[in-house]
């Protein structure tokens, strides 16, 4: 049983890091973990009674550009699978926050977490899961039309059809060669910050909107990690037409799962990831 005492000890390991001279990179990593956690100030609170460590992930195993496909999504979530397995097989860590928002490789982290008796957690199982919390239907802001279908088989695989309302694209896709020339979210952060206009918040304002007044939800999800810094913003202009809903990200929600299950003495089933053998062996599996 964990000491209460002692101040838990998180690992955050990021999908991947895109080599130095990228020319698709859109946020600089800087010096410091902090720096490096995208949106740190966003969940600094969250980490501030916390030790924890970040990991940059593999160097992008796909190419140097960001994940959108479904084959660079599984080709980056293998190559975490070693940074996980290292850090439960270390001993040194109370739960691990798989970071980015098409959580890849997550169910097989989940799988190597059990063994060992450590909570996994990734970005957007854990929004869908507080979402349900929170709202009978959640609908999900997303960046691009590639990233949407990748976002809807995970609404499938976390058997989390019968929350969606819907996902909405509002076309700010990530920085890769298949959007060379074409806006992309690259700089609308760091527009907003500054007082300037984003096309990108305007756009998932609308995106919003419409899944509010005509898609039925009541929690609002944000897919991408890229895209994260629109909760806050997002959050004040709904509030502001007068919808009062939950607007969530995923390293929050990530961050928060964790914490709560390490609380609850929990990690996953070991039914859903049984023991390689099993201790006991059903006869029978229903879907």
């Amino acid at each position: 049983m964990r000491d209460p005492s002692r101040r838990l000890r998180f690992l955050l390991v990021q999908a991947f890091t895109l080599p130095p001279a990228s020319p698709n990179r859109y946020r600089d990593d800087g010096d410091t973990k902090e720096a490096k956690l995208m949106n740190h100030a966003a969940v600094a609170p969250l980490l501030a009674d916390i030790d924890w460590d970040l990991h940059p992930g593999p160097i992008a195993p796909h190419g140097d550009w960001p994940v959108e496909t479904r084959e660079e999504f599984a080709i980056a979530g293998v190559a975490r699978l070693p940074i996980v397995r290292q850090a439960c097989e270390s001993g040194t860590y109370d739960a691990i926050v798989l970071l980015g928002g098409g959580d890849p490789g997550y169910m097989e982290a989940r799988e190597i977490g059990r063994r060992h008796r450590v909570p996994v957690t990734a970005n957007a199982h854990a929004q869908m899961h507080i979402a349900m919390t929170l709202g009978n239907r959640f609908s999900i802001i997303d960046i691009s039309e590639t990233h949407n279908a990748h976002m809807a088989e995970l609404v499938v695989r976390y058997r989390m059809t019968h929350g969606l309302a819907s996902i909405r694209n509002i076309d700010y896709p990530l920085p890769r060669p298949a959007h060379r020339g074409r806006h992309t979210l690259r700089g609308e952060a760091e527009k907003h910050a500054q007082g300037e206009h984003s096309g990108m918040l305007e756009a998932a304002v609308k995106a919003a909107l419409a899944a509010l007044e005509e898609d039925g939800a009541e929690v609002i999800l944000l897919g991408c990690s890229g895209a994260f810094w629109l909760q806050a913003p997002l959050q004040a202009r709904l509030a502001s037409l007068g919808w009062d809903v939950p607007v969530l990200e995923g390293y929050r929600c990530g961050i928060e799962l964790a914490r709560l299950m390490v609380h609850l003495g929990v990690d996953a089933s070991g039914i859903t990831f049984p023991a390689d053998p099993p201790a006991h062996r059903r006869r029978r599996r229903i879907a």
